[in-house]
């Protein structure tokens, strides 16, 4: 007799993966009560929260950043996703044009890529000289410090997806007439400069990771447990705080095999996507 396969098939399959969507959908729905929560808190309490995203091309910025501010007050939650430079803010201090965008007591300020462009795609596509990357290295941690001692919460990701999966997501932009909007000339190059933006990566997490900006790491090949497990990372910062935020809803801890501090890489407990 042939061992019995438990394995849904067909109508059940389809049902089974439902059901899993409906109970994420349930996991985010609690953690967006806790986002509000901890929303009210920092206006009531002033803070000023910033959260730059960082990673590859279709690591999953944009939809973390929907599931992040669905909720949340548009007045009180600024997203950065800023164009190339123009010319006269080429002639700029590099980090100008993003103080403009960091946030004021009690607000969130979220970047959808931020300083971080000079050591990531200007470095790999040549948009800068080896003397403006190095400099930019060099001064990213003092900005970072200079902007938390004024009393900015600073919580940096880099979002890290694999070579076969960023190929998928890129391949379904290009064919999706909806995602036409997210389609840029950089797409092309993503696979084909893959080594080079590892290394950029490499060097960028290790030079500005620092007790004021530490770098955390997020699997995102996963969508729903990547954004899920995010959100957790930043309320239980947020609730780590002196005098920190509680919550109306209960928030687990991320799941450290999906998030987890750069200090984690180091150490080779963990592994970054090569």
């Amino acid at each position: 007799m042939a061992p019995k396969d438990d394995k849904p098939h067909g109508k059940d399959q389809l049902m089974d993966k439902e059901a899993k969507h409906a109970e994420a959908d349930a996991r985010l729905e609690q953690l967006q009560i806790a986002l509000v929560d901890a929303q009210i808190w920092s206006m009531k309490k002033g803070t000023k929260v910033c959260i730059v995203l960082e990673g590859r091309d279709a690591a999953g910025k944009d939809g973390t950043i929907r599931r992040l501010t669905e909720c949340l007050s548009p007045r009180q939650t600024r997203v950065a996703a800023l164009p190339k430079p123009s010319p006269r803010e080429e002639g700029e201090w590099w980090f100008q044009r993003y103080t403009d965008w960091l946030p004021s007591a009690g607000e969130w300020s979220i970047f959808n890529r931020s300083w971080y462009n000079r050591a990531g795609v200007e470095r790999v596509m040549g948009f800068s000289s080896a003397e403006e990357q190095e400099t930019f290295i060099k001064d990213a941690p003092e900005f970072e410090r200079l902007i938390t001692r004024s009393g900015i919460v600073l919580i940096k990701f880099w979002l890290d997806i694999s070579r076969d999966e960023q190929k998928k997501r890129l391949d379904a932009r290009r064919s999706d007439p909806r995602k036409r909007l997210k389609v840029s000339d950089l797409d092309g190059v993503a696979q084909e400069r893959w080594k080079d933006y590892s290394e950029a990566r490499d060097d960028m997490l290790r030079r500005t990771h620092h007790d004021h900006g530490p770098w955390t790491c997020v699997h995102t090949d996963n969508k729903h447990k990547a954004r899920e497990n995010l959100i957790r990372h930043v309320l239980t910062t947020l609730a780590a705080l002196p005098q920190g935020p509680s919550y109306s809803v209960e928030v687990k801890a991320p799941d450290p095999d999906i998030v987890f501090g750069y200090d984690k890489v180091v150490e080779g407990k963990q592994k970054l996507e090569k």
